[in-house]
């Protein structure tokens, strides 16, 4: 798509009611109730993270978003495909703020590039007992990414026409600390398999999209 086509549809999207749980659910994995049951507590004290969709025009104007990979460590999500963004800090105004900020650290692209247009419903991640807030942002610039070497692995850049083909929809198999090996809805992304809770915010954000094209 077209980043002018992109930015003038966007611009529309505050206007349309968030899909939510619905969206969210068609990418729940089968083990998320028994973990949210579980979680009953420590939801209560649960943390607070922002992240970014972030989007922005390529070499040939065609519109892209950014996902990175994490890099490899004794963690829950070690090696898992994120959105940029972080933990709400002592610093940060607000969420999105704190959104703003962590996509600067992990992925170099300037905080006074990024306009914040929408933000979208929260997800609650049981492993790291995280409610995670995210905002739909673009910047008109073509990003130069510099990664932070301790957390980022890499960036994956995502055609927004290739996301929004019924065709990356897959099952996947997955290892998790609950257990060995389970089949979870998931997108197929330049390669990498997205699933968890930034597949179920990808859901929100492809079946807003669809509604405007």
């Amino acid at each position: 798509m077209d980043f002018d086509e992109f930015l003038r549809l966007s611009s529309k999207i505050e206007n349309i009611p968030l899909t939510a749980e619905i969206s969210h659910l068609k990418m729940v994995p089968p083990f998320r109730k028994d973990l949210l049951e579980l979680q009953t507590e420590a939801i209560k004290n649960a943390k607070k993270a922002g992240v970014l969709a972030l989007f922005y025009p390529d070499e040939t104007n065609q519109t892209k978003f950014v996902l990175i990979l994490r890099k490899t460590y004794e963690g829950i999500h070690s090696a898992q495909v994120s959105f940029p963004g972080g933990k709400f800090e002592k610093q940060d105004v607000s969420l999105k703020d704190a959104a703003i900020r962590e996509t600067f650290e992990e992925i170099g692209v300037p905080i006074n590039d990024i306009d914040v247009l929408f933000e979208l419903s929260q997800v609650y991640i049981p492993p790291s007992n995280f409610y995670v807030y995210p905002f739909i942002a673009v910047t008109k610039r073509i990003p130069v990414f510099c990664l932070q070497a301790y957390e980022v692995e890499a960036v994956i850049e995502v055609n927004l026409k290739d996301f929004l083909s019924d065709a990356v929809l897959i099952t996947a198999q997955i290892k998790t600390s609950y257990s060995m090996e389970v089949d979870v809805p998931a997108f197929q992304l330049n390669g990498f398999i997205v699933w968890g809770a930034t597949a179920m915010i990808l859901s929100e954000i492809k079946d807003m999209l669809k509604q405007l094209i």
